[in-house]
């Protein structure tokens, strides 16, 4: 005859506690093992679903890269990964931003050397920007501080002769993201 493995619990008469009672064999070990694999695929199985759970609650920028275009407007284009369900995310770039702007004639010339001006100030650019698996992409524009009072004589327009941008940042749902300072003359004056 074959041999039991396993615990068996005699029901005792006198209302007492039950006394286990070890048997050895092959019938009951078979039974105890595939309990213990199915219990076994159930832990690991929640193990394997919360590890990505837990990396899609990690926001953070796999890239970005600034650049200013021909207006003189900072550009900070990112990808912004780790988002996990959310539909949308709010994504800025700031910079601390040196603009000179001058008085160009019909000529297209800068008449007098002091006829210009240079403002400083901090500039930020952003917006939303729609999830899709966790991530998004995207570009933000941020233009440059405004001339204040400064304004020309008649006959004259008023340029944007150069800008430059420092401590450039992009800021999401994780850390922050420093990009490179970008400066660009428009105008030579």
């Amino acid at each position: 005859m074959g041999q039991f493995s396993g615990v068996f619990v005699d029901a005792t008469p006198e209302g007492g506690w039950p006394s286990p009672t070890v048997f050895r064999g092959s019938k009951t070990k078979g039974y105890v093992m595939r309990k213990f694999l199915l219990a076994l695929t159930v832990v690991l199985s929640a193990a394997v679903f919360a590890v990505p759970a837990a990396f899609a609650d990690s926001p953070h920028f796999i890239s970005g890269s600034s650049s200013i275009d021909s207006s003189g407007n900072l550009l900070c284009s990112f990808k912004e990964v780790g988002l996990g369900t959310i539909s949308a995310t709010s994504v800025t770039c700031s910079a601390n931003a040196t603009a000179t702007y001058a008085c160009i004639n019909g000529g297209g010339n800068h008449p007098k050397a002091a006829n210009k001006a240079t403002v400083s100030g901090p500039v930020t650019g952003g917006g939303n920007f729609p999830v899709r698996n966790g991530q998004t992409t995207g570009t933000t524009t941020a233009s440059p501080p405004g001339p204040g009072s400064f304004s020309c004589p008649s006959g004259q327009r008023l340029v944007l002769a150069s800008v430059s941008y420092t401590n450039v940042t992009l800021h999401g749902e994780g850390p922050d993201l420093a990009l490179n300072d970008q400066s660009i003359t428009l105008v030579n004056v």
